[in-house]
């Protein structure tokens, strides 16, 4: 990856709409080059996918996410990664990754009432045969999500007192 491309992906994860003529004139660059980054970025799955970051607690949409630690037996000759596609090819799984610790994956989902994600945590995830256990957690409101901290905060305006 060259140097170029590790720069053009920073400004794009600061800001997705950024366009070529943006980038380029903040890395005095060409266009042309600044293109070219992106289309090899894109072309070899660096770049998956442009996203929104939405603050939903300020939409009038009743969501529910939770966090699933799982234990697992990992089947052999694949060892969690059969099972983790099983996971995540469910289309309630919004993310699943492979943990250090005290459990083996944690998989996050999104339904539309507790009773709903009670019922994919019951009846989907906990049968699967390598699924030894699971620990549900559910999120009642975010901060903070990929650097961007969703409370509106008022400057602290008080003077500084030294001794």
């Amino acid at each position: 990856m060259t140097e170029l491309q590790l720069k053009v992906l920073e400004l794009l994860k600061e800001d997705a709409r950024r366009d070529a003529e943006l980038i380029a004139t903040m890395l005095g660059e060409t266009v042309e080059a600044v293109k070219e980054a992106i289309a090899a970025l894109e072309n070899e799955h660096i770049i998956v996918k442009y996203q929104t970051v939405v603050n939903w607690s300020k939409v009038d949409d009743e969501k529910v996410t939770a966090l699933i630690e799982v234990q697992i037996t990992p089947e052999r000759g694949r060892g969690f990664d059969s099972i983790a596609e099983r996971i995540y090819l469910y289309p309630e799984v919004k993310s699943v990754y492979l943990m250090s610790g005290a459990y083996d994956l944690l998989v996050e989902i999104e339904g539309k009432s507790l009773k709903e994600v009670a019922s994919f945590v019951s009846n989907k995830l906990s049968p699967l045969e390598a699924v030894l256990s699971t620990k549900t957690f559910f999120i009642l409101k975010k901060y903070k999500q990929d650097g961007i901290i969703f409370e509106e905060r008022e400057d602290d305006n008080r003077l500084m007192v030294s001794p």
